[in-house]
């Protein structure tokens, strides 16, 4: 099963994410993220960090959510290679990621991600899937 894809959206960066389950679904957009952002096959899960993130239903929560993944690279310099969602529902989610830091010597940044949008999110799911979508501003 394809995990996201990407579309075109005027100056900005549209991308749909897929999962089986709500969790899958947040995992897939997290990876989505750094795999916009970097070759991820250079990337070592060699440190953990932990995500707890709340929102007022789907969308909210997948905007906060891929904020707080945004601020591992854009504040803390930290490449994510892997997700793994422990708990979700509508109005909370708990993860975690594995990567490491941004070393500028074996990583090469593809795009720049600067913020997430609220701009036509939408989270549905159907009797075959999860899906969702977001904008983000590169």
């Amino acid at each position: 099963m394809e995990r996201y894809r990407v579309f075109d959206h005027t100056a900005d960066l549209g991308m749909e994410i897929y999962g089986r389950t709500a969790g899958d679904l947040f995992s897939n957009a997290a990876f989505a993220v750094f795999d916009i952002i970097t070759d991820l096959s250079q990337v070592r899960p060699r440190e953990t960090r932990d995500i707890v993130v709340e929102g007022s239903g789907w969308e909210d929560l997948l905007v906060n959510f891929l904020r707080e993944v945004l601020y591992l690279f854009n504040g803390d310099s930290f490449l994510s290679k892997e997700c793994f969602v422990s708990e979700i529902d509508e109005v909370r989610v708990v993860g975690r990621v594995s990567g490491e830091l941004f070393d500028p010597f074996r990583h090469r940044i593809h795009k720049e991600i600067k913020a997430v949008t609220y701009h036509q999110v939408m989270v549905r799911k159907t009797p075959e899937l999860w899906t969702g979508k977001v904008i983000f501003d590169v």
